[in-house]
């Protein structure tokens, strides 16, 4: 008899909370520090407050998800006799996925009848958001923990994802890329083109004049390398709605592309990124 899974994640992955509840998706936080105050799961603050506050001058700092707070998502789901299957934002920019490794040995040690299965996404925001909504797909479509993970593994190689922020400052300030880099990227109306490399790790693959050729070079990397007959893309944005809102309708109207969701980049990301970040991604032919 196989015991049933329950597919989980953490907050990096921009999922919207009514897709996490309608599913039932667990989710752990990371916590973001901004002004004195911690945010998280249980104290959030809004996306719109949090880049007002950015746009204002704040400097917000990211913490990991530590092996305590793993624990407690998984625990209670093992007492109820499931396995899980958690994917974890990229251990490339984060200890996140070391502590839910950590969480997961110590509690398959106390139960050894139950698996819990860690993959490190390499990926972030709703890049990883995008792995988890399709092997919670996979799982509704029948495929047991096993086969899930194996395709989580495979598919995480192929998910792509492009980036431009409107300055490099905070990336660098957050130790997410090179000092030159974010010289260059300060220099007027440039705009870096920016990829999550298979290390899971950002990094700069150009940089254009403007912020709508910026724009049109992110969408036009993703379509050049979708997978063939791929009809989703996931959009996140600093509070950019409008322009996240145009690229969907050109997608649609000029690639066909039919499923196309749209969230804010999170606190997590969004300390790092600054307001004004807009970022796409598809299951593609490569990363």
């Amino acid at each position: 008899m196989m015991r049933p899974y329950v597919i989980t994640t953490d907050s990096s992955a921009d999922l919207p909370a009514s897709y996490l509840e309608e599913k039932g998706i667990p989710m752990t936080s990371l916590s973001c520090l901004l002004d004195g105050e911690t945010y998280n799961g249980d104290h959030p603050i809004g996306a719109k407050e949090l880049y007002q506050r950015i746009r204002e001058g704040a400097m917000p700092t990211t913490s990991q998800v530590n092996p305590e707070q793993a624990r407690a998502m998984f625990e209670p789901l093992v007492k109820e006799g499931k396995d899980v299957l958690h994917l974890a934002f990229s251990s490339g920019l984060s200890g996140s996925c070391q502590s839910a490794a950590v969480a997961a040995q110590e509690l398959m040690e106390e139960y050894p009848e139950c698996r819990i299965v860690v993959v490190d996404t390499l990926l972030a925001s709703l890049g990883q958001g995008l792995l988890v909504y399709k092997a919670q797909e996979l799982k509704e479509s029948g495929a047991s923990l096993d086969e899930t993970a194996r395709w989580c593994e495979e598919a995480k190689e192929r998910i792509a994802s492009y980036v431009t922020v409107d300055d490099l400052y905070h990336l660098y300030r957050g130790g997410r890329v090179s000092r030159s880099s974010a010289v260059l990227g300060s220099m007027v109306g440039i705009k870096p083109i920016i990829r999550v490399n298979e290390e899971g790790k950002l990094e700069v693959i150009g940089k254009v004049r403007g912020r709508r050729k910026a724009i049109q070079t992110i969408v036009g990397k993703l379509m050049d390398g979708i997978a063939d007959g791929e009809t989703t893309v996931f959009i996140s944005h600093g509070d950019c709605l409008e322009e996240a809102e145009a690229i969907r309708d050109q997608l649609k109207s000029q690639y066909g592309i039919q499923n196309v969701l749209i969230d804010f980049v999170g606190p997590v990301i969004g300390a790092h990124t600054g307001a004004g970040v807009l970022a796409i991604f598809a299951l593609s032919k490569t990363r």
